[in-house]
């Protein structure tokens, strides 16, 4: 394996083959990983929340689904990867505090899910697989060199979709 490139809360990157994008702690967050099978390049966003035009200070586009995926896209093509190629995977978005349904913050991790799903079938990403909700966090690890998504939680068996 190649080296390992990191992506922070909020933030977004791609990785080509031998390498291996990660990103740790996906709690309500999202992450939204979009993948080319033939350049095999790889990218991968921690979007915290759903919707950059509820947001006065919305300058960080990692920050959100909707504008964070957009990004993402902009920087695989740059990469060299095929807008027609790539498919998308996407896991977090847990309920991570027990909080009053009548509440919008227990729920932003779904509202992240549903968010993230919306702008990928804007853009007419197929949406490959996800491993969303539930109440546990998330780390996340997208293999360049086969496009494998790998899930990791504390106490749970490793998934890849």
């Amino acid at each position: 394996m190649g080296n390992i490139v990191k992506v922070g809360m909020a933030d977004l990157n791609v990785c080509k083959s031998p390498d291996m994008i990660t990103t740790l702690g996906l709690g309500s967050c999202i992450g939204i990983a979009l993948y080319d099978s033939v350049t095999k390049i790889g990218g991968l966003a921690h979007v915290m929340l759903p919707d950059s035009t509820q947001m006065k200070d919305n300058r960080n586009h990692a920050k959100f689904a909707d504008t964070g995926i957009e990004e993402l896209l902009k920087k695989m093509i740059a990469a060299g990867a095929s807008r027609t190629r790539l498919v998308a995977k996407i896991a977090g978005g847990a309920r991570m505090f027990e909080i009053s349904s009548g509440s919008s913050i227990g729920n932003i991790g779904e509202r992240n899910a549903q968010a993230a799903k919306k702008k990928l079938k804007e853009l007419g990403i197929p949406l490959k697989g996800e491993d969303t909700g539930l109440n546990y966090g998330r780390t996340v690890e997208l293999y360049a060199e086969t496009g494998e998504f790998r899930i990791k939680s504390v106490g749970k068996p490793n998934k890849s979709i």
